[in-house]
C-alpha cells in the first residue's frame, strides 16, 4: 500500500547540483563540517544550478559562495548525472519538499591559492568548519543518504589521489 508521501514523492522531479571535490597539493580534499545537522557531517561543497547556468559556471560560483575560494584548475567531471532521494523526513519538512532529491554533476579541482583565501562566511554560512582529509575517509563522515554517491565519486576521482601536483601555487 502507497502512502500519500511516497504518491507524492514518486511525481517530484530531481534538484539539479553540483558537487566539487577539491585537491590541494597534497592531494587531500576540502570538507566542511555542516552546521545543520544533529551529529557532526562533513561533506564536499555542493549546490544547486540556477536557470541559465552551466554546471561548470555552477560550480565554481557554489565553491566561492560556500568557501570564498576562488583560485582553482577544473580537473575533470562526472560524465553522468549521480541520483540520491532525500529521506521522507527531510522532504516533509524542508525547501526539499518541492524535490525528490538531487541530480549531480561533480567536478574534480585542484586548490592553487593559499589557505588564507578559504572564508566560510558568517551567520548563513553552510559550513561552521573545515579541513583536508584523504579522499577515501570521506564515505565515513558523510550523513547516510548521500553515501553511495560518494562511493561513486571517490572510484571516478581517486586515481587524483596520486597525481603529482605540477601546478605553480600562485
Amino acid at each position: 500500500m502507497t502512502t500519500n508521501l511516497e504518491a507524492r514523492l514518486t511525481n517530484l522531479t530531481y534538484r539539479p547540483c553540483v558537487g566539487i571535490v577539491l585537491f590541494n597539493k597534497n592531494n587531500e580534499v576540502f570538507v566542511g563540517r555542516r552546521n545543520d545537522v544533529n551529529r557532526p557531517s562533513w561533506q564536499f561543497p555542493q549546490g544547486g544550478i540556477n536557470a541559465g547556468e552551466g554546471p561548470a559556471a555552477a560550480a565554481l560560483r557554489e565553491l566561492e559562495e560556500e568557501t570564498n575560494i576562488k583560485t582553482v584548475k577544473i580537473l575533470d567531471r562526472t560524465t553522468d548525472w549521480l541520483y540520491y532521494d532525500y529521506p521522507p523526513v527531510l522532504t516533509a519538512n524542508s525547501f526539499a519538499g518541492s524535490y525528490r532529491g538531487q541530480k549531480q554533476i561533480w567536478f574534480a579541482m585542484r586548490f592553487l591559492g593559499h589557505e588564507d583565501e578559504i572564508d566560510l562566511g558568517g551567520w548563513n554560512a553552510e559550513f561552521d568548519a573545515w579541513k583536508w582529509t584523504s579522499l577515501s575517509s570521506t564515505v565515513s563522515t558523510i550523513i547516510e543518504f548521500k553515501k553511495a554517491v560518494y562511493e561513486k565519486i571517490i572510484s571516478q576521482f581517486s586515481y587524483l589521489e596520486n597525481e603529482t601536483c605540477r601546478e605553480s601555487r600562485e
